[in-house]
């Protein structure tokens, strides 16, 4: 769907934005009548809340917005969004109310609340349009939002429209949107080329697995993205029970938030070389999937011990990985819908990551809390190596016991870069289970702002 904020300059509506402990203060300095029309209105400044003040003659003379109380403001990341759906189609532009430092966040959830997925059903909204405030980069919000709204759709997408050629025909939008270049390697010649766990995760479906590579850019640092692109996780022979299932044509999640966080950095023009990796893949079952106590050499040569065929992801981005990593790249992040432990964790709301830079996390913290876009640093603690030692092969898919379950998938996944890498992982969830200000229900962008707005700082660009 279009992304737009209304040119500057459009005729607007202005909005006096107020919190409860605002109102009687602002309606003081107004006329008798406005103060008696906001009065008689029962307007209290709540989340959400909208008020129409007409001039003389009935017509819209300016909107007031709630913006509740500073504590119920920390409960609502886009607190402006709120009010989208209670205001009248038209242009609006915010006369007063907002902290500067904040225009910027609420500008951007003010376009994230206009997003409706569409794809099967006309459920457009005709949604108010915002001019954008002085001093907030229409252009960088409108890119942010777009990407955002890429990964909504892709994950969004049932499997039965977004299987591995799916996702495949997505990057190559984008890539072509870009001017970037991209390869991909199908089916038996996963193994000609030697990503032998991509293809053993994906070769019971009758789609195809698929290793999809593209790049961008000639000047700059290297940075190579790597996402999960599971478009379907039955669990394998290990199925999953159906309350489990139910959502997982969200398992690609990592690889749409990988095309999001591309999006912003070529549309933005980064002076980076920038490399995308995803590997694409169905975990069906058929005579031909792979087994519990199978043992899989990887591209690396790192034998690995098959105790759950549902821990697939970490198989799939073990090959890519290993990929990015003889690249010698400047850093390597991988993005994925990994582990049910990280939800419990942190729950959904949160984009747990990992890393042994210092540096990095400091910046990643900060542009967290900048972009609206909260992410928890959790640690690659090395005492539970050994839980990913099964002592048959080099490593264990899926220890058994329970604990750590986040951590001990990290520690997996790192065992595929080098020693040298500058790595991140993000160990998303994907998805909003319930609506909020600027956050449909569905599917969702982690972490990917904040590392967009880390970029910078982390790579002295």
């Amino acid at each position: 769907m279009t992304v737009a904020l209304a040119p500057a300059g459009t005729k607007a509506l202005p909005i006096h934005v107020l919190g409860t402990e605002d109102v009687a203060l602002w309606a003081g300095q107004q006329s008798d009548r406005v103060r008696t029309w906001v009065e008689a209105s029962g307007f209290k400044g709540g989340i959400g809340a909208t008020l129409i003040i007409p001039d003389d003659a009935g017509h819209p003379e300016a909107a007031l917005i709630g913006y509740g109380t500073p504590a119920s403001r920390k409960r609502d990341r886009f607190a402006l969004a709120a009010a989208l759906p209670k205001l009248a189609a038209g242009a609006y532009r915010i006369e007063s109310g907002i902290e500067t430092d904040l225009l910027e966040q609420e500008t951007l959830g003010w376009l994230l609340a206009s997003y409706s997925f569409t794809r099967y059903r006309d459920n457009t909204v005709n949604h108010a349009t915002l001019v954008a405030p002085d001093g907030v980069d229409a252009e960088r919000v409108s890119i942010l939002a777009e990407a955002e709204f890429l990964t909504r759709d892709l994950i969004n997408t049932p499997a039965s429209d977004m299987g591995p050629a799916e996702l495949e025909s997505a990057a190559c939008d984008l890539a072509e949107k870009h001017n970037a270049r991209i390869s991909v390697i199908t089916g038996d010649d996963l193994l000609k080329d030697n990503f032998p766990m991509i293809h053993t995760v994906g070769r019971a479906s009758d789609r195809a697995p698929r290793l999809i590579d593209m790049s961008w850019g000639n000047r700059g640092p290297k940075i190579t993205l790597v996402g999960k692109g599971v478009c379907f996780d039955t669990g394998g022979l290990n199925i999953k029970p159906g309350s489990s299932m139910g959502l997982m044509k969200k398992d690609m999640g990592g690889a749409a938030n990988v095309l999001g966080l591309a999006h912003m950095i070529m549309a933005s023009g980064l002076e980076v070389r920038l490399r995308v990796l995803i590997p694409a893949v169905e975990n069906a079952i058929s005579g031909n999937s792979f087994r519990p106590q199978d043992i899989l050499t990887s591209r690396k040569g790192l034998t690995v011990e098959i105790n759950n065929t549902d821990a697939e992801g970490r198989l799939v981005l073990a090959d890519a990985l290993t990929l990015a990593s003889e690249g010698e790249p400047n850093l390597i992040v991988s993005m994925a819908t990994l582990t049910g432990a990280a939800r419990v964790a942190v729950g959904p709301d949160i984009a747990p990551y990992y890393t042994d830079d210092d540096v990095a996390a400091t910046s990643l913290d900060l542009s967290a809390r900048r972009m609206a876009d909260p992410v928890w640093r959790m640690p690659f603690h090395e005492p539970y190596e050994t839980m990913i030692e099964p002592g048959i092969a080099d490593l264990d898919n899926a220890p058994k016991g329970g604990f750590a379950g986040s951590i001990t998938a990290a520690l997996f996944l790192r065992r595929f870069v080098s020693e040298q890498d500058r790595y991140i992982h993000f160990d998303i969830y994907g998805w909003q289970p319930n609506p909020a200000p600027g956050r449909p229900k569905g599917g969702a962008l982690q972490g990917a702002r904040a590392l967009f707005a880390a970029l910078p700082d982390m790579m002295d660009l």
